[in-house]
């Protein structure tokens, strides 16, 4: 095997790790990770080799020019590898770890979950992020099996094992177009199942065009993939109720949770207002490292970008450090300034969300100038709640 980790990239780097690829025990409706499966051939055994797996432990490694280095595990449903894949994982972070402190982060809609799992979470450090959108009837709207029923109970039962075993744990929940009908319930039903760590992801997803049809999608690609708008499926958020939603949470966290409860975009919110930056993508000015890996070692400009057009190279052939440094790479990084409209670039709260992520960006200003993101009438409102009085 070729040493292709000996010089650190020169910029910090994230990696989406996909290591069973799209394959997931569930079925959620609104998932647009799902379909991926149709790009790899028939039979494809969607599982990380031994090989890749090494190779990329080695070069996320050596190639972080940082003293501390995060692995974050993502799928698909990345238990359905079982406890012994993570067990290598964490044997190879230990062999090619230079001294530096290690940590993983594993994403997981928490059905799966046993004992030998949580024991082992607790034992080696990891943060597990659970998926979950709410109580019962918000939760198994969109969250079901194969089979279509439900999955709430098996979620909580998962839940439950992390509290037993005192794994460290934060909440994911896909903001939708119903469950943000119910913005001060659902915050307090994640307070009340323990939760001091929300993420709130924004359900964003168009309907395929022609192109997207013929290739068997459910959903459209990016927009610099196709030639407009295209109407979003009735699963996704309205832009004023997504505002709204984020209001009303916002004022029920300021009155009583500031220093108990993390909401991340609050807190990513807060770094913008400062002028600190907030650390997240999706409200840089620019992007463009943070890479997503698929189980087969292929790496692409972003999680939202697994299209063959934004294939950047494979950890078998490739470092990862190169490949995030790749002229092509950093234009897409550069893009998501480059390309706002006008009516972005003289906003007057644009330092606050910087045009959000431009998978969104499908919509036509009021001057008819195309490419403002979908929800900026929802950024726009919270951004209110900023502004002094």
């Amino acid at each position: 095997m070729s040493d292709l980790s000996a010089t650190p990239a020169a910029r910090p780097f994230h990696v989406m790790v996909k290591p069973i690829g799209p394959i997931c025990n569930l079925d959620c409706t609104y998932c647009y990770y799902l379909e991926k499966e149709k790009l790899f051939p028939r039979g494809e055994k969607f599982r990380m080799s031994p090989e890749v797996l090494e190779a990329y432990v080695r070069q996320y490694i050596g190639q972080q020019n940082a003293p501390e280095v995060t692995f974050a595990w993502q799928g698909g449903e990345p238990t359905l590898l079982g406890v012994e894949f993570f067990r290598e994982a964490v044997a190879l972070q230990k062999k090619y770890g230079q001294g530096k402190k290690i940590s993983n982060a594993l994403q997981t809609n928490g059905t799966l979950l046993d004992d030998e799992w949580c024991a082992f979470f607790k034992e080696n450090g990891f943060l597990i992020g659970l998926s979950i959108d709410g109580p019962p009837k918000l939760h198994n709207t969109y969250r079901v099996d194969k089979g279509g029923r439900d999955t709430y109970e098996k979620v909580v039962a998962g839940l439950k094992l992390l509290k037993r075993h005192g794994v460290e744990f934060n909440t994911l929940t896909v903001a939708n177009r119903v469950n943000t009908r119910h913005p001060v319930e659902l915050y307090r039903f994640l307070k009340e199942i323990g939760s001091g760590f929300m993420q709130f992801i924004p359900l964003v997803e168009r309907l395929p065009d022609e192109e997207a049809k013929s290739l068997g999608f459910d959903f459209a690609a990016p927009p610099q993939l196709d030639r407009g708008r295209l109407p979003v499926t009735e699963m996704s958020l309205e832009p004023k109720q997504y505002g709204e939603f984020l209001v009303q949470i916002f004022d029920e966290w300021v009155r009583n949770d500031v220093g108990s409860v993390y909401v991340q975009l609050f807190e990513v919110a807060l770094g913008n207002w400062m002028g600190m930056g907030g650390g997240l993508c999706f409200f840089s000015e620019t992007c463009g490292s943070a890479l997503a890996m698929e189980h087969n070692g292929d790496v692409y400009s972003c999680d939202h970008y697994v299209y063959p057009q934004f294939k950047i190279g494979n950890v078998l052939n490739q470092s990862l450090g190169d490949m995030v440094e790749k002229p092509e790479q950093r234009q897409f990084g550069r893009n998501k300034k480059d390309s706002l409209p006008r009516y972005c670039r003289e906003c007057e709260v644009r330092f606050a969300c910087h045009g959000e992520c431009p998978k969104h960006r499908f919509i036509s200003t009021p001057e008819g100038e195309p490419g403002l993101n979908y929800l900026c009438a929802a950024y726009k409102r919270f951004s209110i709640t900023w502004i002094p009085t």
